[in-house]
């Protein structure tokens, strides 16, 4: 299975952003015990290309790694080097698409508007992140002109809500703090919570 079938399938991008680098592995675990098979983990963060590393050793094919907030091709470089498999942009910048596409990563750009979102996809892009994603009915509507091109809808998503995204034909989300909270210490206590998250999630897009 490709990564960009494992991301269509799975649906679920955990998005881990600002954990400190010793405890990523052990995040990553949690999430994946507990339904979660695609994470992100974001190039602001401390050491992010050595907790790329750390999860792709540990986990392996079973969790796919992509790298987020990529802001140009030399980053996206390093951080396929390091086990990324998808490369996500909070804009639109083609460099980095082209860059992900020749190493062979999916590229998933972020973008709001209609022009943006034809844009990268015009560029390249595999899929498209529409951020904020606002609404159910702000994706729906992007998808009557645009029913072409893969959306993935990111910030907002809750277990609440991801079913209405998921009848607009979107198909994957990121899924931020309202999944994974940094700020919190990593307790036992901590990672089933956070287990319990993930769980929910999954359960969610299932029903």
């Amino acid at each position: 299975m490709t990564v960009y079938q494992q991301i269509t399938r799975n649906k679920l991008i955990a998005i881990l952003r600002g954990a400190a680098p010793s405890e990523v592995v052990r995040i990553a675990t949690a999430l994946y015990e507990g339904g979660i098979r695609l994470l992100e983990i974001t190039m602001n963060s401390e050491a992010p290309l050595q907790a790329i590393e750390q999860v792709a050793d540990k986990l392996g094919d079973a969790m796919i790694i992509g790298a987020g907030t990529v802001l140009d091709a030399a980053h996206a470089a390093d951080a396929v080097r390091a086990g990324a498999r998808f490369i996500l942009s909070p804009v639109v910048e083609e460099r980095v698409i082209d860059a992900s596409k020749r190493l062979g990563a999916v590229s998933i750009p972020g973008a709001y508007t209609a022009t943006e979102i034809y844009t990268a996809h015009k560029a390249g892009a595999d899929i498209v992140k529409v951020f904020p994603a606002n609404s159910p009915a702000y994706i729906k509507d992007l998808r009557a002109p645009l029913p072409h091109i893969p959306l993935l809808p990111t910030g907002g998503i809750t277990p609440e809500n991801i079913g209405a995204y998921l009848k607009t034909g979107a198909v994957g989300f990121g899924i931020g703090s309202a999944l994974v909270d940094t700020k919190q210490p990593v307790t036992d206590a901590y990672l089933e919570t956070l287990k319990e998250n993930a769980r929910q999630f999954v359960q969610a897009i299932q029903s």
